[in-house]
């Protein structure tokens, strides 16, 4: 009989995994000792998903080998069916225990990523293993709802698995999801009451709100007309007055220069893999130097849209270095802008995110005890 939630997993397996490299290779260490040759990659698959059953789902080994072999035939695969038998009855006579000796944390993040993390690799990666807790941002004068924990930042956090429909106040638009490092950047620009800030790259629109929430005339660019839908649904949930500009920030140009700017540009996202664990197979050295390409477009833009005076903060939830302190470096360079070091009293809060050059670096390892938050790089320019 076919089962259509194991068919799904091949199909969703297949369409990353052969494109790129294994979304869990502690499974394929454990199905190492067992293959005296390398399978096609169809068949690895299935025996990824019986493993995983056998191993992280605790499915009874008759079940999951059963249905790993009806897979394989389901899938064209009968001449492997065997194998698949075969080597799925040793995985369950191994058991879990199989799995303790492995370093899942360095198995689960490809090498390239590792090393670009540095001294803070294994706590990132170690952080990645645990599910992300919920956090949202309230607008103000807005009290803390019930089970909610209030963050030494300003966020309120939740438990992983809270349903934010379930939250009070998130019908009536009086929260937003929003991660608590992804919340500091607009803390750090500091709007003010009628200021005119431009917020590029805007969609979803947290940032955005958080900006008109504090009484700025807000505009927001997004060049992507399916996220400029999400961004305006969002906004007028929330009842937030802020104008919405569909563009290319980098070649829009605004008919008055604003007293900031928040650009929470495009990047590799590396920062977010624990809510997205598919960013650390999809992506490669090579997207890096792509992005890094639209971040220096991006920041000479937004540079030439500010006042003498003005203040730009740009981040991205990167963990790679290449998108933070040296497109800052860039920045200077080209555009005259003046590196203004974040200070210890603006980030009490969480002085560990302040790096020595005065930059905003949090990563998933920082709060492990709270439960962690995602990665994100911040700095702040004044143009002269």
């Amino acid at each position: 009989m076919a089962d259509p939630t194991r068919s799904s997993a091949f199909d969703l397996l297949t369409a990353v995994l052969e494109r790129h490299r294994p979304l869990e290779e502690a499974l394929d260490a454990v199905l190492e000792p067992f293959l005296r040759k390398e399978p096609p990659e169809p068949v690895r698959t299935v025996l990824r998903i019986g493993a995983a059953g056998l191993l992280l789902l605790e499915t009874p080994g008759h079940a999951a080998v059963a249905t790993a072999v009806g897979l394989a035939k389901q899938r064209g695969l009968t001449p492997f069916a065997g194998l698949v038998n075969a080597v799925l009855r040793k995985v369950a006579a191994a058991g879990a225990g199989a799995m303790e000796d492995l370093d899942s944390a360095r198995l689960d993040t490809p090498a390239w990523l590792w090393t670009s993390w540095g001294p803070s690799a294994r706590a990132i990666a170690s952080a990645h293993q645990s599910e992300a807790p919920l956090d949202i941002t309230l607008k103000p004068g807005i009290a803390v709802p019930e089970e909610g924990t209030l963050l030494p930042t300003g966020s309120v956090r939740f438990p992983a698995g809270t349903r934010v429909a379930d939250i009070a106040g998130f019908g009536a638009g009086e929260l937003w999801v929003q991660d608590a490092a992804a919340a500091i950047p607009a803390r750090l620009l500091a709007a003010r009451p009628g200021e005119r800030i431009a917020d590029l790259c805007a969609a979803p629109g947290g940032k955005t709100a958080q900006l008109a929430a504090a009484g700025a005339v807000v505009t927001a660019i997004e060049r992507d007309p399916v996220r400029i839908e999400r961004l305006q649904a969002n906004l007028k949930r929330w009842q937030l007055p802020v104008e919405v500009i569909n563009a290319d920030a980098t070649a829009w140009t605004p008919p008055a220069l604003f007293d900031a700017v928040l650009l929470d540009a495009p990047c590799s996202a590396t920062g977010t893999i624990r809510r997205h664990p598919d960013v650390a197979r999809l992506k490669r050295p090579r997207d890096v130097q792509t992005v890094v390409q639209a971040q220096d477009r991006l920041l000479e833009a937004a540079a030439a849209m500010l006042r003498p005076g003005g203040r730009l903060i740009y981040t991205v939830c990167s963990l790679q270095p290449e998108e933070a302190a040296p497109r800052v470096a860039a920045a200077v360079e080209k555009t005259g802008l003046q590196h203004d070091p974040f200070r210890r009293d603006e980030l009490e809060a969480l002085p560990e995110a302040l790096t020595r050059e005065g930059f905003l670096r949090t990563h998933p390892g920082l709060w492990r005890d709270r439960g962690g938050m995602d990665g994100f790089f911040a700095a702040r320019l004044i143009r002269a």
